[in-house]
């Protein structure tokens, strides 16, 4: 079954997340209208040419095809419109008098006054990190060194391509199944429900969290200022069934330079063990105690007495010694 192209518009609105009161402020034209044309009545509308605007209006607001709306509206206007109709319709100021539009609008300038201000201010602090970037001190020594030195340091201290947490934006989209992602940005945590074809869109300044079930790894996208970012196919942790990724300060140049999001490795914790130093010779065992009797093989050996010198004995006598103890003289041969 064909869905109508109010059907076509209201689905389409639905999918990006905006409520009526958004296209209407965006788009300028009157809720009233923007629920006429979803229920694809198009009689309250001025008719004409408004109605061919505010069609096409409608369509680029929620992302749909422009010349496939204006195709339908005419197969449309052909049923409703009398025979000798002009096309040019009765326009009424309705459309940029109407209450809640014209109450809307003050938070529209407000915060585009907003985001002017802080665009300029970028520039501002750009061209001024830059100017500092090409006064930096040159070492003492002659002008050809210091100007290597500089050109030299040049191109490692200015990156402006390389995004920061103060410059990042963070998309995290979804391809073609509904996603339910649990995002902490600065410590403010909120829960979404990601629509195929949905973008959900982060500006932190510190951290951002994210975490979406492992198996809606295949719809699930991430872009960094633009730039795609490959997410893990699994959670660090096997055990659990919930994919955890974190950006900040530590890793966002890691994840743009390389363009896939990896986790970092884990230290082991494991304790080892520590090896006990071998007994030496020197130090005793400890089965063994100081008071241990020796072995057999370590019998120590005694030591020698030193010998007297025997004194010279007369040349007259030579002197033995009885059982007496007394020296029996004899006299020699002359």
């Amino acid at each position: 079954m064909t869905q109508s192209l109010g059907q076509k518009l209201r689905a389409a609105r639905e999918a990006k997340g905006l409520t009526i009161s958004e296209v209407a402020e965006q788009t300028r034209i009157s809720p009233m209208y923007i629920e006429s044309i979803e229920r694809d009545d198009y009689k309250p509308l001025p008719g004409g040419i408004f109605n061919k605007g505010f069609v096409r209006s409608f369509a680029r607001c929620v992302g749909f095809d422009e010349h496939e709306a204006l195709a339908d509206y005419k197969q449309i206007e052909a049923q409703f419109r009398p025979e000798g109709e002009e096309l040019l319709g009765k326009y009424t100021p309705e459309v940029l008098t109407d209450d809640r539009a014209a109450q809307s609008s003050l938070p529209t300038i407000l915060f585009a006054g907003l985001i002017i201000a802080l665009f300029s201010g970028g520039i501002l602090l750009l061209i001024n990190y830059i100017q500092r970037g090409n006064e930096l001190p040159s070492a003492p020594g002659p002008q050809t060194a210091a100007n290597d030195s500089n050109s030299q340091l040049l191109p490692t201290t200015t990156r402006p391509d390389i995004p920061t947490m103060q410059t990042a934006k963070i998309e995290f989209r979804s391809e073609t199944e509904p996603i339910s992602l649990s995002a902490t940005a600065d410590g403010k945590t909120s829960i979404d429900v990601i629509p195929p074809g949905g973008t959900k869109s982060f500006e932190p300044r510190e951290s951002l969290r994210l975490s979406y079930s492992k198996s809606l790894t295949s719809s699930a996208r991430l872009f960094l200022n633009g730039k795609p970012i490959e997410l893990p196919a699994a959670p660090s942790n096997p055990m659990r069934t919930a994919i955890e990724i974190q950006i900040d300060s530590r890793n966002i140049g890691k994840i743009w330079e390389r363009g896939k999001y990896e986790f970092e490795p884990v230290a082991s914790t494991t304790p080892t063990a520590t090896a006990k130093p071998a007994p030496t010779a020197s130090s005793p065992s400890p089965e063994t105690s100081p008071a241990a009797s020796p072995s057999p093989r370590q019998t120590p050996k005694p030591t020698a007495t030193p010998q007297k010198t025997a004194s010279p004995s007369p040349p007259a006598a030579n002197v033995n010694r009885s059982l007496t103890g007394k020296p029996d003289v004899k006299p020699s041969p002359n």
